[in-house]
Order: C-alpha cells, then structure tokens, then sequence
C-alpha cells in the first residue's frame, strides 16, 4: 500500500465580486506531488502559513482539494462520491493539533473514543466497550477515567484521548498535524514515544506535519520541506 499524491492543488478564493464571482485566489497548496510508503513516517515541515495542514486536510478530503489527484490503494480519493469516501475514512484518520478543541465537551472520555464505532455501527455495545478498553491501555489511559470530561485531563492525557480515538477503527493511515504543538516540552516525548510504539504493533503509516524540526527528526524516516 503506497499514498500516491499528484500535483494536489487547494485554492481559496479571497475576493469575490458584487455579484459572487471569484476575482482572486490564496494558493494554500500549489500542485504538490509525493509518495508515502507503507510503514513509515514522512515529516512534512515548513515555516507557519505554507500550507501544511491544508495538505494533510486535502489529502484526506476535510478540505476539497481544487485539482490533483490522491492514489490510495489503486483508487483516486478525490474522485470517489461521498460516501464512498465516508467509508474510505475507516483507513484514513486524522490526529488534530489542539486536543481540547477537537473533544467535545459535553461528552465523556467512553463516548469519544466509541464514537467511531457508533458512527459506523461496528459491533454490538458489549463489543464496542471491549474495543474502548483495549485501546485506552494501549495509550495510556485507565478504565477509571473512563466517565471523566475532557476538562478532567491535562494536555497530554487529552492528546492520548484524540489518538486512542483516531487508531480505534485501526486505520492504514493517519495525519498528524502538529500533534504535540500544543503541549507541555516535558509532555512532548511521551506523546512521540506512543506513536512510535502504535506504529510498530499496528504498521500504521504517518504524515507528521510540524515546524519544530527536532521534533521531526526524531519521528520521520523521511522528510519534505514546503515553501
């Protein structure tokens, strides 16, 4: 399996005309082309503003990309309807960069990370709790937080709740856009070290996206640089 990525383009439009049309664009991602291969890590960093999170969006189609094309297991992802995409997100997950602002909340830590299987009415609700625990000791969380708000947690137990929450479908590929930006320095290697270790025992593959590159030396097994 290799994410085959050609000449990905998102424009925005800036201006428009009294009557609505476009008068002129921001070229957030400008025909961008690449390879990720099966288990690894490709580091995308670059300074703030270069489009490196709208990449990682386009690539998984929370933003539509304008043009291009994105090859994932022989089909373009950005041709595919709705929901056929719908069900391609199984495999194709997303880590945010702010873990209090992508939780909900209203709902606890049981009903966010079972929110995927919900959503795709995976299992029984025996078997979706059975699913919640074995994800949320492979990340670091016990079953006694199991009914705690996101308030509860520090910014690194949050982050933890965004993975277990990204991984519980057991994706091939997940985004990482700037996971550990918004942590504590001391919170940082702890955070890397989990997704080294669930990269390992669920050969998942990573687009990292950061601008801290120590942070992404440590991670990446290969690195691509956006202006």
């Amino acid at each position: 399996m290799k994410i085959k990525i050609e000449n990905l383009t998102k424009n925005f439009i800036s201006k428009k005309s009294f009557f609505g049309k476009p008068l002129s664009y921001v070229h957030a991602v400008d025909n961008v082309s690449l390879d990720i291969f099966k288990g690894e890590t490709l580091g995308i960093v670059g300074e703030s503003g270069c489009g490196k999170s709208t990449l990682g969006r386009s690539i998984l189609r929370l933003t539509e990309p304008t043009s291009g094309k994105v090859i994932y297991d022989k089909t373009d992802l950005v041709s595919l309807s709705k929901e056929d995409m719908r069900q391609m997100r199984k495999r194709l997950q997303l880590v945010f960069q702010d873990p209090y602002a992508s939780l909900n909340p209203r709902m606890t830590v049981k009903d966010l990370i079972k929110a995927p299987l919900d959503v795709f009415n995976i299992g029984n609700e025996s078997e979706r709790m059975e699913k919640v625990f074995q994800i949320m000791k492979q990340v670091g969380l016990t079953e006694e937080q199991l009914n705690r708000y996101p308030h509860e947690f520090s910014g690194g137990q949050r982050q933890r709740i965004v993975i277990a929450r990204a991984i519980i479908l057991d994706p091939e590929f997940v985004v990482c856009d700037e996971p550990v930006s918004a942590l504590d320095v001391s919170v940082r290697s702890q955070v890397l070290n989990l997704l080294n270790t669930l990269q390992k025992e669920k050969n998942l593959t990573y687009m990292f996206i950061s601008h801290d590159l120590s942070v992404v030396k440590y991670i990446s097994d290969r690195i691509a640089v956006m202006y």
